[in-house]
């Protein structure tokens, strides 16, 4: 029982030594932490975890080193205000995914930064397409940032990407030629639909629109892509339109 009583008294001071630690280093959402901020909260939680399963140790075999890493921590985080060089082998540059609707493979690559966690971050971002992005920006914590193109810039371009005009409202009685019309019970979660990723025609999606290859194949030659191992991303947007990425330049 003594026993039990010395882990609730050691649990209670920790958490308040690591209560203290925290606000001495600042206050960040933690999906904001540098890299270098997150390592010192992982070990600082790791110390604390042990001062807590193993009573025999002394308090101070704890608190000592998590007062290192704090004191490591701020007067790290003084120089870096003063060097912006450092900064960036700290925390790392951001990085520009997509410019004026174009997806920046080689940067993606270089990343580790896969389609899927791209799609998700648009949808979160409530993109339809990455052709309505005029820059998107991954920045050092893992977010993306989202700049929009303005109205009227999403021109389709050679490849097929981009959106295309608002039109007045009298000429949208009729869907426009070339985009898709979705079944009634579609449900739009996924939204953008990804048709095409790294090359890969994603079957499922296209049984889901009603659609098949011929049909793909077709929209593909249209904008001068015979091969769909091509084409890096296609998809559709909540207004049927397509997006492509191609992975060559389409042939005139």
């Amino acid at each position: 029982m003594q026993e039990l009583g010395i882990v609730v008294l050691r649990t209670v001071v920790t958490y308040f030594v690591v209560l203290v630690v925290m606000r001495i280093m600042g206050s960040r959402e933690i999906g904001k932490l540098s890299v270098f901020d997150f390592v010192v909260s992982v070990m600082i939680a790791e110390i604390a975890v042990i001062s807590i399963t193993e009573p025999s140790k002394e308090m101070l075999h704890a608190i000592v080193p998590m007062a290192t890493l704090v004191a490591i921590q701020v007067v790290t985080s003084i120089i870096l205000l003063k060097s912006r060089k450092l900064r960036l082998m700290f925390d790392a540059k951001p990085q520009i995914v997509i410019e004026k609707g174009k997806l920046r493979r080689d940067v993606m690559k270089k990343q580790r930064y896969t389609l899927d966690d791209l799609m998700l971050q648009l949808r979160e971002h409530q993109i339809a397409s990455v052709g309505d992005v005029e820059f998107a920006v991954l920045e050092p914590s893992g977010k993306l940032s989202v700049i929009k193109k303005q109205d009227g810039e999403g021109e389709r371009g050679p490849s097929g990407g981009g959106t295309e005009p608002e039109r007045p409202e009298k000429e949208q009685a009729e869907p426009p030629s070339g985009t898709v019309q979705f079944p009634p019970k579609y449900r739009f979660e996924t939204l953008p639909v990804p048709l095409i990723m790294d090359g890969t025609v994603i079957e499922a999606n296209l049984e889901k629109l009603g659609k098949n290859r011929f049909w793909l194949r077709s929209e593909l030659r249209s904008r001068g892509i015979h091969d769909v191992k091509d084409v890096f991303l296609c998809t559709l947007d909540h207004r049927g339109r397509l997006f492509v990425d191609a992975a060559r330049k389409p042939q005139p």
